[in-house]
């Protein structure tokens, strides 16, 4: 079974046991996390909410305080988690929305840490290693610096150092549900499954 399929199978069967279901799609820069879960969430039978933790950035003067190539201040003060908590993921888990829909999918940066990591029903987590996020980063990113050198200055100061704290307090790979090599996005391989099967 094709791994989006079997994803939705796995949603189908938690959905069949929870009023709500939160899917966290984890990884590194450039893994292909908005990707995966925009398949996902079509490959879904009824309606879905899609949230990107993309939306959900602090103010510059936050994201920024400990210095622009600061793997630091990536990894703490980039995404507002707590926004995000509070805005969405709670306020859904708990069917504020009683009408709205059953599923939520969010892909993004830092789910699995551990103020987000017991909220998913299902968690993904995508390895793709640096080099291969360096090669994406430089095509799908190269319009947002000034030069590639900047670019990979950004990357190999800030965001690689700042995946790397995140690996070293959460263990995104252990506490994912499905551990996913995403080298090869026209052949993802599924190194662990712990979700449901149908």
């Amino acid at each position: 079974m094709e791994l989006v399929s079997r994803l939705a199978a796995a949603v189908a069967a938690l959905t069949a046991r929870h009023s709500r279901v939160l899917v966290g799609i984890d990884g590194p820069d450039a893994a292909g996390k908005t990707t995966l879960a925009d398949r996902l969430a079509a490959e879904l039978s009824g309606p879905v909410q899609r949230v990107s933790v993309d939306d959900f950035p602090r103010p510059v003067e936050e994201r920024y305080r400990r210095g622009e190539l600061s793997a630091e201040g990536f990894y703490l003060d980039a995404i507002d988690h707590d926004r995000l908590l509070a805005e969405v993921l709670v306020p859904f888990r708990n069917g504020a929305d009683g009408a709205g829909p059953r599923t939520l999918v969010v892909d993004g940066i830092f789910l699995l840490r551990p103020q987000l990591r017991r909220l998913w029903h299902l968690s993904v987590h995508l390895r793709v290693p640096e080099q291969t996020v360096l090669a994406r980063a430089r095509q799908r990113d190269r319009s947002l610096y000034a030069s590639l050198a900047e670019l990979e200055q950004r990357y190999r100061a800030r965001y690689l150092p700042g995946q790397a704290l995140y690996r070293a307090e959460a263990d995104p790979e252990t506490g994912a549900d499905v551990l996913i090599d995403n080298r090869d996005v026209s052949a993802p391989r599924i190194l662990r499954w712990d979700a449901p099967d149908c």
